[in-house]
């Protein structure tokens, strides 16, 4: 994509951004109001419509500067509002809750490298519904597991942090959880000295070739 201008990759990215932040946060609290928390819900965070889902920083301006620099794309939305205290087996669903986030993206990566197969595989007369899919396709699967991938760092607040609080002792957890109010500022060091590009680098290449060679197009596209 690097032959195109900044409005072409925007009206490329802009759709697999917009799906991959939405449903992440709309599966937490999806599963959250299955497992007894239905705050999400009753504050209707459970839509589809991406304006209830928007963060002006994280969903628009972020990925925005990070497209027009060439760096990874990564973004988030809203946090969708969990009470943990209402979930009816805390210490399960919390990890439950939080696994949902970077499951549907996993779920989407694989959409989109089917939409990719698709167009790859469209005849040379619809070349002009063909490049824009691919390339939206090859946009969707690299938005989807940078932020799965991301998402599963233990890092507090990240969805990662939340799974291994779960698994660990009540007092180790309660220490653990200590260290959420600085995991914004770890996450800007990481990505500031570029240790964060480098831990997701290696995770990022397993994910997406397999998530390839599961739509037959293990060399990639």
């Amino acid at each position: 994509m690097d032959d195109l201008s900044l409005i072409q990759r925007i009206s490329i990215w802009v759709l697999p951004v917009l799906f991959a932040i939405t449903l992440h946060e709309v599966a937490h609290g999806w599963v959250a109001n299955k497992l007894g928390d239905n705050t999400a819900k009753s504050l209707g965070r459970l839509s589809l419509n991406p304006l209830r889902h928007i963060d002006p920083v994280g969903t628009i301006l972020v990925p925005g500067l990070l497209l027009a620099l060439g760096g990874f794309i990564f973004g988030w939305a809203k946090p969708v509002p969990v009470d943990w205290g209402r979930l009816r087996h805390p210490r399960r669903d919390v990890a439950l809750v939080a696994a949902a986030g970077p499951a549907i993206n996993l779920a989407m990566a694989l959409v989109w490298a089917v939409l990719l197969r698709l167009a790859l595989e469209m005849p040379e007369n619809l070349e002009y519904a063909a490049l824009p899919l691919g390339l939206m396709g090859k946009a969707g699967i690299a938005i989807n597991t940078v932020l799965m991938v991301l998402n599963l760092l233990p890092i507090p607040p990240l969805d990662g942090s939340r799974i291994v609080s779960s698994l660990l002792p009540l007092k180790a957890a309660i220490q653990y959880s200590r260290i959420e109010p600085y995991g914004f500022w770890i996450l800007l060091i990481l990505i500031y000295t570029d240790i964060l590009g480098r831990i997701l680098v290696g995770p990022l290449m397993v994910v997406q070739h397999l998530i390839y060679a599961l739509v037959g197009l293990a060399g990639g596209a």
